[in-house]
């Protein structure tokens, strides 16, 4: 089979969505979904056969696949796909064990997002949904394949709406570290590199990443049998101790607070902010009033803005913050804002960032020093 090499999205083109699924109804509802944007242009194929056939004629900018389909598995369709012509590959799934263990592995294989597959009818098809829907298409659309990126299309909500800011204390007591993570677009493989990086004694760590409901979960467990430290989905209560990762739970924000000298994690099913639940700004405003010079905050790949405030508002409470740099990312959008916004102290290399953070997390107080160009 042969793939024509991918054609760049000239300024004013429609972006172009392909949705492959053996389910008519998904299709339908996915199209017409989708096509409420007047800038996306919408084609489906039953099957992956179907699919490599119209990629060949008319390449799209963006594939949405399910991973249960006949004449072909999901997951060798992303393989083909990405050693032929890479695109960039949202990945439908419904939420059994099964479906969200292939939805991780196809995140392993290439695939830039997981959505989950819609039960109802289009009637039924809520609003939140549609908005992330279109959200992911078109953070996909810029995942290193995009020559032109699309304009970010403005959020609603900020942290207010969960956590209102006030006054952030001048002063916090010495205690344990923090580390608090946020990443969307490619940040399942960067958190997976960074994890893989702590030892046993790093300081417990509280992530943000952009998945839907149960994905985390399966996510977690399969970082969990590949990392030395403990990893698991934040539940509400948790305490977050040296050794452990916490995932914050799918439709769900993840928040920090101080409880005498520990640090206990709450969940929170408050709207959308920055266009996301959960979501980084969330995450980080709780950690800079929970800890402040006692945290270090790090944010990595993904489209969007969410976190750049947070970061801001950890910066100004005495954290030690990070961005990842741009040929490290899959989408420089998150790490872009925050870096523009004056948020990062350091602008760091993926394979940098670990090392980096278990330095400052050492320090009896966070450096001011710049690492990297800002």
């Amino acid at each position: 089979m042969r793939f024509f090499p991918r054609r760049p999205r000239n300024p004013g083109e429609s972006l172009h969505v392909l949705v492959v699924d053996d389910s008519a109804v998904v299709r339908q509802v996915m199209q017409a979904v989708l096509s409420t944007d007047r800038n996306i242009r919408v084609s489906v194929a039953a099957n992956p056969i179907i699919a490599f056939t119209k990629i060949e004629k008319d390449p799209p900018h963006v594939v949405i696949t399910d991973l249960e389909m006949p004449h072909m598995d999901g997951l060798t369709f992303i393989r083909k796909i990405m050693a032929r012509q890479p695109l960039p590959i949202v990945v439908c799934s419904g939420l059994t064990e099964k479906r969200m263990e292939l939805a991780i592995s196809a995140l392993e294989l290439g695939a830039v997002e997981v959505i989950t597959k819609p039960k109802l009818g289009l009637r039924d098809f809520l609003h939140e949904s549609s908005v992330m829907l279109l959200d992911t298409v078109r953070s996909a659309a810029n995942a290193r394949v995009s020559s032109r990126p699309l304009p970010l299309v403005p959020y609603r909500n900020t942290a207010d709406v969960v956590l209102p800011l006030g006054p952030l204390p001048r002063l916090q007591p010495a205690g344990e570290k923090i580390i608090a993570i946020g990443a969307s677009t490619g940040g399942t493989e960067a958190i997976r590199t960074f994890l893989q990086a702590m030892p046993l004694g790093c300081p417990g760590i509280v992530i943000v990443q952009h998945m839907p409901e149960q994905f985390t979960r399966a996510f977690a467990e399969r970082l969990n049998k590949d990392c030395g430290i403990e990893v698991k989905e934040a539940a509400d209560g948790d305490r977050v101790i040296g050794g452990r990762a916490l995932i914050a739970p799918g439709n769900h924000h993840l928040l920090v607070e101080r409880n005498g000298a520990n640090y206990l994690t709450r969940i929170n099913d408050g709207p959308l902010v920055s266009r996301h639940r959960p979501s980084v700004d969330v995450l980080f405003r709780s950690v800079a009033i929970a800890a402040g010079k006692n945290s270090v905050g790090v944010i990595m790949t993904g489209m969007g803005n969410d976190g750049a405030q947070g970061l801001l508002e950890m910066r100004a409470a005495g954290a030690q913050t990070i961005a990842q740099d741009e040929s490290s990312c899959v989408v420089f959008g998150m790490p872009k804002e925050a870096i523009s916004r004056g948020a990062a102290l350091s602008v760091l290399h993926l394979g940098q960032i670990a090392q980096a953070v278990l330095g400052v997390a050492s320090a009896a107080e966070p450096t001011r020093s710049r690492i990297g160009p800002l």
